[in-house]
């Protein structure tokens, strides 16, 4: 039964794959994500979320107790929790005819894509998940027109592709098809 709506996917084409193109309703300009955050990233954004449930709960707890300015505390630690989820679910490459943009957990790079010289994968230890343990795969790297390179774009072990290869190699051709598109020579 075919659904009227696709929720986070993009169109399908007929063999299944999704267009590496967005629709032309869709709006250039927008900024906008080339592929799903993963399952190791939405699973930790949940468990935090989670956790500020549990703050929460002992927050209105302790304000019922008659201790205000614990409570006040706890809401402020959950609210922290919170956000920190949030960010953590939006942490990837984001793109649109401007430019390209990578969105850590703690800062923001944008560079416009006149700024860029190439796009391209390459082979080289990456890092498993974010933590400092590296592993050989596949890194997105992106080089400067002027200056050093970007912090690999997207790697092949990362919360979002860990075990997912083919849409990692997805999301990197939709990302070098955006440069072709949009770099200036």
């Amino acid at each position: 039964m075919p659904l009227p709506f696709l929720t986070a996917d993009r169109a399908l084409q007929a063999d299944g794959r999704a267009d590496p193109f967005p629709p032309p309703d869709h709006d250039p300009e927008r900024w906008r994500r080339p592929y799903r955050p993963g399952p190791w990233r939405v699973g930790a954004a949940a468990v935090l979320l989670l956790l500020a449930s549990f703050v929460l709960l002992s927050a209105l707890i302790i304000a019922l107790a008659g201790s205000p300015v614990g409570a006040a505390i706890c809401a402020a630690v959950a609210m922290l929790v919170i956000t920190l989820a949030l960010r953590l679910v939006r942490v990837g490459v984001w793109v649109s005819a401007r430019g390209l943009r990578q969105v850590n957990l703690l800062r923001t790079t944008t560079l416009p894509w006149s700024a860029v010289a190439a796009v391209h994968t390459v082979q080289q230890p990456v890092r498993w998940l974010g933590l400092p343990r590296t592993v050989q795969g596949q890194a997105l790297r992106i080089e400067r027109v002027q200056g050093e390179p970007l912090r690999a774009l997207l790697s092949d072990r990362n919360g979002d592709f860990l075990g997912r290869s083919e849409t990692f190699e997805r999301a990197a051709d939709v990302l070098e098809a955006w440069a072709s598109e949009y770099r200036r020579p």
